[in-house]
């Protein structure tokens, strides 16, 4: 299974030869893949496809994996000093004149911390984007400073990565690894990679898996208790580095990179709500990412724009689809911004298509890598399923959305006609449904997690005798949210209901009062207009509130002073909310 438009040749070194593949034009900046165990360059293939439309890509299967020769005697060929062999060679036969761009993954990022350290490398190495795979000298001090100060926080991070390592003792064990690689795990391993990391079936693995996992063994026992036990006290990045920590990593604490500015001077850091496998499970992320830490690096033009803070939550966000509902203006227009401010790719989504399409240009300018408009009504069934289709083809599965779009309407509920009842009704709570039901199910079937953020209002749980159909429609969602984080917290999807409050935005204008005629509706959207921009609350704060609630994964976020008042009283002071509701208000 290699990418499409792949050139193969071979290069010798140590006694080995090295099968490399390299993609795009020669000219271009070099971004070179290495793999981890038990892989083969194979695993990259869909990340190195998307990244040839920008750079020349080069994939090698390290020395005893794929289509690469393995050493002799095996004992001893693994060495990290004969893989920086391995890189040197390879780097200098696709890269003679420039430095490469270093991207690993698991011990291809073990193996590049290395690289990205050594002396001998140094010039050969524009960049390093390290992902699932410490430096095993940094691992090593990490080890020795909370061994010798074993306080309870330490003790416990200590047990917890060993409990993660758990591997790694058992590949230490003689010939049983080789037996079980070659012969019932070598077999199951695709199926449980499918089952457990969520990792799409086709056809990787390759068929080399056996004699890659069962020769890989090697890097351990080669290398791993040797760095643990005499870490280098000189393994000091001598190039820019890029961390990518997956959060749901199986193997690796999040804690094994504390203090790790130490060792990397120049180091941007990112989190993705994923596992493992992120090369096969979040190829459009990383592609992103990669595009965007090369290309800082390589233009001179793009390196201003990193002088300036990161935007809060970058790290969290960057790279990531977030799909907003009624972006064309108030609430849903500030959060598409603030996700794009955040690096986020942003599709905005209205029945305003000329709205949408400003939000989506704005939002590539205060700083989203991509952005897209869509014109959807969210109360119609088979277009959002058609939107779910498109973006997950076109763009990647969502991996936040935000279901914001709605109406509002006033008016008793002797007054509120069955027609009234629909509409609210439709995109109020049937596009939530029908949003979190779509997307919600693309999220669960990729297996990598994500967040729905549903847009309530204080309404939910204020009672009004002038907004039965509007409370009745928030309280709705804000229950609805409830049960979908009961259930989706299994898959690792966070549910958050967001209660604004009063908030200046245009839902007032547009609002419908019923039971009055045309020219009364029009005065009270105008006074309740005045009202709201009096109180002045501005939108970006209910899209801030939006952006932690994910972040932290809370369930109900009231944002409005108000809103938080209400909903203590709900809680500890009903009696007095149900008399308030009583009142008349004077409009």
């Amino acid at each position: 299974m290699e990418p499409a438009g792949a050139r193969e040749r071979w290069v010798r070194t140590g006694g080995v030869e090295l099968c490399v593949v390299e993609l795009g034009e020669r000219g271009r900046p070099t971004v070179l893949l290495v793999h981890g165990y038990p892989d083969s360059k194979e695993v990259w293939t869909e990340v190195a496809e998307r990244l040839a439309t920008r750079f020349h890509v080069v994939l090698y299967d390290v020395r005893g994996h794929g289509r690469s020769t393995a050493p002799q005697p095996l004992r001893g060929g693994f060495t990290l000093e004969k893989l920086t062999d391995d890189f040197l060679a390879v780097a200098d036969a696709v890269s003679p004149d420039r430095p490469v761009h270093l991207v690993g993954h698991d011990w291809g990022s073990v193996q590049g911390w290395e690289f990205a350290t050594v002396g001998r490398t140094e010039g050969r190495i524009a960049s390093f984007t390290s992902m699932s795979g410490p430096s095993l000298d940094h691992f090593g001090h990490w080890i020795k400073k909370r061994m010798a100060r074993p306080t309870p926080r330490a003790a416990a991070q200590l047990l917890g990565q060993g409990a993660k390592s758990w591997y790694v003792y058992m590949l230490h064990t003689p010939v049983l690894p080789e037996l079980a690689w070659r012969g019932p795990l070598g077999k199951r391993w695709p199926k449980m990679l499918q089952r457990v990391e969520k990792v799409p079936a086709g056809s990787y693995p390759t068929a080399s898996l056996p004699s890659d996992a069962a020769h890989g063994a090697w890097l351990y026992r080669d290398n791993v208790r040797p760095r643990l036990r005499r870490p280098r006290s000189d393994a000091y990045a001598h190039v820019p580095v890029q961390l990518i920590t997956p959060t749901g990593d199986a193997f690796l604490s999040e804690r094994l990179y504390d203090g790790l500015e130490r060792w990397a001077p120049d180091l941007l850091r990112r989190t993705l709500p994923a596992k493992h496998w992120i090369p096969r499970t979040r190829p459009d992320q990383l592609a992103s990412w990669i595009t965007e830490f090369v290309t800082a690096r390589e233009e001179p033009a793009a390196r201003a724009p990193e002088q300036k803070a990161p935007a809060r939550y970058a790290d969290r966000f960057g790279g990531q689809l977030v799909l907003v509902t009624g972006a064309a203006s108030g609430i849903g227009r500030a959060t598409a911004f603030a996700f794009a401010e955040a690096g986020a790719r942003v599709v905005a989504v209205d029945r305003d298509a000329e709205g949408a399409a400003r939000t989506a240009d704005m939002a590539r300018l205060v700083g989203a890598p991509e952005a897209w408009a869509e014109c959807v009504d969210v109360s119609d069934e088979q277009a959002m399923e058609k939107l779910a289709a498109k973006v997950a083809a076109e763009y990647g599965i969502v991996d936040v959305l935000v279901n914001n779009a709605g109406i509002g309407l006033s008016g008793a509920f002797l007054d509120t006609t069955a027609e009234d009842w629909k509409k609210v009704l439709d995109v109020n709570l049937w596009g939530v449904i029908h949003g979190c039901r779509i997307f919600g199910k693309q999220m669960a079937e990729r297996g990598q997690g994500g967040h729905i953020v549903n847009t309530a209002s204080a309404a939910a749980y204020l009672p009004s005798r002038t907004l039965p159909a509007y409370s009745t429609s928030k309280a709705a969602v804000l229950m609805l949210s409830e049960c979908l984080r009961a259930e989706l917290a299994s898959k690792s999807i966070g549910v958050s209901a967001i209660c604004p409050g009063i908030v200046n935005t245009n839902i007032t204008a547009t609002s419908r009062f019923a039971g009055v005629d045309e020219a009364e509706e029009k005065r009270r959207q105008e006074r309740s207009s005045r009202l709201y921009g009096l109180r002045n609350f501005p939108p970006e704060k209910v899209a801030d509130a939006i952006l932690r609630a994910v972040v932290r994964n809370e369930a109900v976020v009231p944002v409005t002073p108000e809103s938080k008042g209400a909903l203590w009283m709900s809680r500890f002071a009903p009696r007095t909310l149900r008399r308030i509701a009583r009142l008349e208000p004077r409009l």
